[in-house]
């Protein structure tokens, strides 16, 4: 694949990886940098090594990209790569056919708890790392996590406690988990589901936990091919499913809702008559497909259509009249007193990576700001309006994460920061807007490239931390 335009999407353009780690100091800022932006933003992401090809945008190895915020000074970029054993050669599948949970890419998100930095990846343990963004190693909860771990647990903003789950390939398919807000992993359930399916998300409420059970399952012929062995099935059913967070409760009851597919939740909530609220990105089964084939790695030039490589959240800017919106917010209302689970959409844009001001987790949020093919979008769930941030030129927003003010009251009163990617090869960004206005607050200029990635966190300084 000497010819740029047959490479695969995911090895060219704004995704074309980097081929080494760097360190720069005191970059340069466009703007003005809040002061209360003391901390760290991380952001993670698959990058292949140096003429590697991994099948599928989301099976490259993880690298962790980090800026210092601190005094209205951008302090430092670096980028590294998260040293697994599968970066060291172990394979996920050992000869006896056993599972080495500790070789997998870490390469989908990245979170602080409980004073513990903690890189993700769906399908094995999480890795440790350091706030400089040196790895640690595998991260198991002192040997009480026997299961994988989500790329997306959910923190309660009240209690501290971080509520997560695991996945498997046989027996038990899904097994919750809850830590504490010190740390320890407390709990852990085996809640029935027919088979492995790709759950890649959930949800927390004040008082239960919602689980998506979807057709998108695991397909064991399409393994020891390349890329990802998963595939959709008509007959598998779509359902949404709610259990207590009670310690030790495993009753669920489901809903029916039609066939579809959700990557990310932006938020839940219980409202005033009981119902459960659920806001998602929903593909249906057309859209689900342009996705994959996206970034399954087909070659070829990007199409108008598709939520990843194209008309979506790193999209062209402009799909032809053909285009379809495949990836849209959507709600579900949950409502045990009938049963029945009720869907609006809520936007007509291709979108992703919903985001929300994580002190609302599980909570009424007004707010979810997502990613599209023109920039950032924030909607108004209460006004049912969205005003949209257009990054100019060849520069495609990624994932924007809320940071409250220090002093702030009102629910958008702070920051939302986004790794900018470039299409033409040049040097990244970190993007600071105001939330309430969408407006830019200060550009950070960074020394290289950076691959458009998936999910990062905002870590505020300890004060007794440099």
């Amino acid at each position: 694949m000497t010819d740029g335009t047959t490479l695969p999407m995911y090895l060219r353009g704004r995704f074309a990886p980097v081929p080494e780690e760097r360190d720069a100091a005191d970059l340069t800022v466009r703007g003005s940098l809040p002061p209360d932006l003391d901390g760290r933003y991380l952001r993670n992401g698959p990058n292949p090594l140096p003429g590697e090809d991994k099948g599928h945008w989301f099976t490259g190895p993880g690298m962790l990209h980090g800026i210092r915020l601190r005094g209205g000074r951008a302090e430092w970029y670096r980028n590294r790569w998260v040293r697994t054993r599968e970066l060291e050669g172990h394979p996920f599948i050992r000869a006896d056919s056993t599972v080495d949970l500790a070789a997998t890419p870490a390469n989908t998100h990245v979170i602080r708890h409980a004073d513990t930095v903690l890189a993700l990846c769906e399908v094995g343990l999480p890795y440790w790392v350091t706030p400089s963004l040196e790895t640690v190693g595998p991260y198991d909860f002192g040997g009480r996590l026997k299961t994988s771990m989500t790329a997306h647990p959910k923190e309660d903003p009240v209690t501290g406690e971080l509520h997560l789950f695991g996945t498997g390939f046989a027996p038990p398919h899904l097994t919750y988990h809850r830590v504490t807000a010190e740390g320890v992993l407390l709990d852990s359930r085996p809640i029935d589901v027919p088979g492995p399916t790709m759950m890649h998300d959930f949800a927390i409420t004040e008082h239960h936990i919602v689980w998506m059970d979807l057709p998108v399952v695991l397909d064991p012929a399409l393994a020891g091919h390349g890329g990802m062995p998963y595939r959709w099935d008509d007959g598998y059913g779509a359902r949404l499913g709610v259990m207590s967070r009670t310690p030790g409760s495993t009753a669920v009851r489901w809903y029916e809702v039609d066939p579809c597919y959700v990557f990310h939740v932006g938020n839940a909530y219980e409202d005033a008559q009981g119902r459960i609220v659920l806001d998602v990105v929903r593909y249906d089964r057309v859209g689900f497909q342009h996705a994959w084939t996206d970034i399954g790695g087909l070659a070829g030039p990007v199409g108008p259509v598709g939520p990843f490589g194209s008309a979506g959240p790193v999209g062209v800017r402009e799909p032809g009249p053909a285009s379809r919106a495949d990836s849209v917010l959507h709600r579900w209302t949950l409502d045990p007193s009938t049963g029945r689970a009720y869907e609006s959409q809520l936007d007509d844009r291709s979108s992703e990576f919903p985001t929300h001001n994580e002190a609302l987790t599980g909570r009424p949020n007004r707010y979810l700001y997502t990613v599209n093919g023109d920039g950032i979008a924030k909607h108004d769930l209460t006004r049912n309006t969205g005003r949209t941030y257009e990054t100019p030129g060849s520069r495609f927003a990624g994932e924007a994460v809320f940071v409250p003010a220090a002093d702030g009251t009102a629910e958008d009163e702070g920051w939302l920061l986004s790794l900018v990617s470039n299409d033409e090869g040049e040097a990244g960004e970190l993007l600071v807007l105001d939330a309430a206005q969408l407006t830019v607050q200060a550009v950070v200029e960074l020394p290289c490239p950076v691959p458009s990635g998936f999910h990062g966190s905002w870590l505020p300084e300890p004060a007794n931390r440099s």
